[in-house]
């Protein structure tokens, strides 16, 4: 039996994006291992058939002492798996599991979902970390991008050419992310942000556009999906707003659809360096308009004007002028840019895609001992 090793850092991020890439791999009959922190889905993952590997892992920290202790995990997880392939998201399994499985000279396959401030931008710590993705990817047999941004950074710095595959993200599944019945109600017009709550995912501006639309048109409703980091410093405010009813914070929460069946339209003014957002693309498969930033990684999940409105990043004035617009619409024209959102992701964000080109590009790295081309 073949088997492959799958490193993230996130056990929810593996199981709410990839589950369906899990379910595929096992179907093929493959054996499939995960090394992820220990979390509430891991279990899951495991009453699916998958081997879980705990894997202690600061997503956010920088402490010499845990990587390296991570370094040595990934090695041992590799030395006790044998895998004929590795897939790894995300940044620090992208570079350790890929300095270890070169030098061991195991194919693995890394998707670069978004590249992040550690990579993105200028500075010694941008500089490093690009030096080690350089090195890291030395021997990979294939790197999947989710936007042309990040793949055009990779192709600059001439780190892995010839390697660079494109997807749509991670997709969407459009059989369970269906489209939801349109809010009809004249007294209700519900806006959803859904995120976690760090001012880079544009909750600031998403807060500027609440009390100045909530003044105007109290028939509006701003409904917040996610959970606080730890580190946000406008708690403050977000808290105040929240008492005076002009946001609505109602948390983490595991389905997400009823909330975007009693909302629409679905706001995400991020400008965090994302891969593609997945949000925007659950939110057009349930048929709502989408408002998003002009960014890679958001805006090619919106034809501005079509499916939504693009805005530009950092501009609470611009979001305003956005939602004034979607206001005005009648009720059936913002029923229409949800259904051409919902056939916007049928026809480019079908996850069944995006798990075909992982299915074939494992199929032909096994087959060809570690080489894809």
């Amino acid at each position: 039996m073949k088997k492959v090793l799958i490193a993230i850092n996130f056990d929810e991020g593996l199981y709410n994006f990839r589950k369906e890439l899990l379910e595929a791999l096992l179907a093929c009959g493959y054996e499939v291992h995960i090394a992820v922190p220990k979390g509430e889905y891991t279990d899951r993952m495991q009453a699916m058939g998958c081997i879980f590997h705990d894997t202690a892992l600061n997503r956010r920290g920088a402490n010499p002492l845990q990587e390296l202790t991570l370094l040595r995990t990934y090695g041992k997880i590799l030395k006790d798996t044998v895998p004929d392939v590795v897939l790894t998201y995300t940044i620090k399994p992208n570079i350790y599991m890929g300095l270890l499985c070169g030098g061991k000279k195991i194919p693995y396959i890394t998707t670069i979902t978004g590249l992040g401030t550690a990579v993105e931008g200028k500075g010694l710590l941008q500089c490093m970390t690009g030096v080690l993705y350089k090195v890291a990817m030395k021997k990979v047999s294939l790197v999947f991008f989710q936007n042309r941004a990040n793949e055009k950074i990779f192709r600059d710095r001439k780190i892995a050419p010839g390697k660079h595959e494109m997807l749509s993200g991670s997709g969407v599944n459009v059989d369970h992310f269906t489209y939801q019945r349109f809010p009809i109600e004249k007294d209700t017009v519900g806006f959803l942000f859904v995120s976690r709550i760090m001012k880079e995912k544009g909750i600031e501006e998403y807060m500027d556009a609440a009390e100045q639309i909530r003044s105007r048109h109290p028939e509006t409703r701003f409904r917040i999906l996610g959970f606080l980091e730890e580190d946000y410093t406008g708690k403050e405010r977000f808290d105040r707003l929240c008492r005076e009813g002009v946001i609505e914070f109602i948390g983490s929460v595991e389905d997400v659809i009823p909330y975007m069946k009693e909302s629409q339209c679905i706001v995400h003014p991020s400008y965090y360096p994302e891969g593609m957002s997945n949000v925007c693309q659950e939110g057009a498969a349930c048929g709502r308009a989408v408002i998003t930033t002009d960014r890679p990684g958001c805006r090619e999940t919106v034809v501005d004007g079509k499916t939504g409105f693009l805005i530009r990043e950092r501009d609470s004035k611009d979001l305003v002028g956005k939602i004034e617009q979607f206001l005005r619409l009648s009720l059936e024209e913002r029923k229409r840019l949800g259904q051409n959102g919902r056939k916007y992701m049928i026809e480019r964000f079908d996850r069944k895609n995006v798990i075909n080109s992982y299915k074939k590009a494992i199929e032909r790295i096994v087959k060809n001992g570690g080489n894809d081309r």
